[in-house]
């Protein structure tokens, strides 16, 4: 079988990503409990910006908001830090007004996700210092999301490394943040070795 990157194929849509979309219904799954909504490709504007986030998810109970930006890897470093951070500026405020919510949130926690491949973690080796400035904050946050277990008050910004086609004891460790991710080994050689993975687990 080709490994081909089927974004650079002719015959596919050219938003077609199946590796992101293999990330997003993993994180969804994951996410969707009692008492929190979720919602993938969410739209946002806030006067002249506008996108869409990833996956947000909500607690209007609680007060407790998620985004997350996933990234398959990282052709424009610049790029994906301005839409992640136009992300952390407007969109937890678009939200809050779309829903008619009139308190503040309790805690916001914005994640960088990145595939678990050597191609996107080489980029992160290379850029250390720029995705510790963009992304501050230690885990806890996500992995409180993650776990369905309280998160801390406040506003968070993590990054976090995700291997979407994980099985069997890798399963246990579907993630890591940003320090372990620039010393760990990575799950994946590149987006192509990824698709296949997901396909050999029935999951593209």
């Amino acid at each position: 079988m080709e490994l081909v990157d089927p974004r650079a194929k002719a015959s596919r849509r050219p938003d077609e990503d199946p590796v992101h979309a293999a990330m997003g219904e993993l994180e969804a799954a994951r996410l969707m409990r009692p008492g929190t909504e979720i919602a993938l490709d969410e739209p946002y504007q806030h006067y002249q910006f506008a996108g869409r986030g990833d996956l947000v998810g909500w607690s209007p109970e609680r007060g407790d908001l998620l985004h997350l930006e996933n990234r398959t890897r990282f052709p424009n470093v610049q790029d994906a830090f301005g839409a992640y951070n136009a992300k952390r500026q407007w969109l937890a405020q678009a939200i809050a007004t779309r829903l008619g919510r009139r308190s503040a949130w309790r805690s916001v926690t914005h994640v960088l996700v990145a595939l678990w491949s050597s191609e996107a973690i080489h980029t992160v080796r290379l850029r250390t210092a720029s995705f510790k400035a963009v992304c501050p904050d230690p885990i806890d946050a996500f992995a409180a999301w993650w776990e369905g277990t309280p998160v801390a008050p406040g506003v968070h910004s993590t990054f976090v490394a995700l291997d979407p086609a994980a099985t069997g004891r890798l399963e246990r460790r579907r993630y890591v943040g940003l320090a372990e991710a620039v010393s760990a080994r990575p799950r994946h050689r590149d987006y192509a070795g990824a698709l296949e993975a997901l396909r050999r687990a029935g999951l593209a």
